[in-house]
């Protein structure tokens, strides 16, 4: 049993399980019927996407100086009880199911999934 975290959109793996898109909007111009056999997503979980200001701010970094902020602030918005909460019980549930967490980005490195996967980790997520 394991966290996946995975591009939306992206061919689906073997036992990769329930995917949930944390990303802020939907994929345009893709019927909500069409999400989860699209690969997009089965279920959205946008409280866990950064916020529209911090996801802007994170596309536009252009050096290590501005992906660092970025991070700074994804981390304060994840530190809210809400979030936080939400992080904890996918923590947990990583023990007990397969499942996978994602967004568009092609640059896992540069994309808020990268924190995402650091914030699981320290929450004692199991993860592929």
């Amino acid at each position: 049993m394991a966290v996946h975290i995975v591009q939306l959109g992206s061919p689906r793996v073997i036992d990769e399980g329930l995917r949930i898109g944390t990303v802020r909007r939907p994929p345009r111009g893709v019927p909500k019927s069409q999400h989860a056999s699209r690969n997009y997503y089965d279920v959205w979980l946008p409280n866990l996407a950064p916020s529209e200001n911090l996801l802007k701010a994170g596309r536009s970094a252009k050096d290590e100086r501005a992906w660092r902020s970025f991070v700074k602030h994804y981390r304060s918005e994840m530190s809210r009880p809400e979030n936080s909460r939400v992080l904890d019980l996918l923590a947990a549930l990583s023990h007990q199911a397969n499942f996978s967490v994602g967004c568009y980005c092609n640059d896992e490195q540069h994309c808020h999934r990268s924190v995402l996967r650091q914030l699981l980790v320290e929450r004692g997520a199991a993860l592929v």
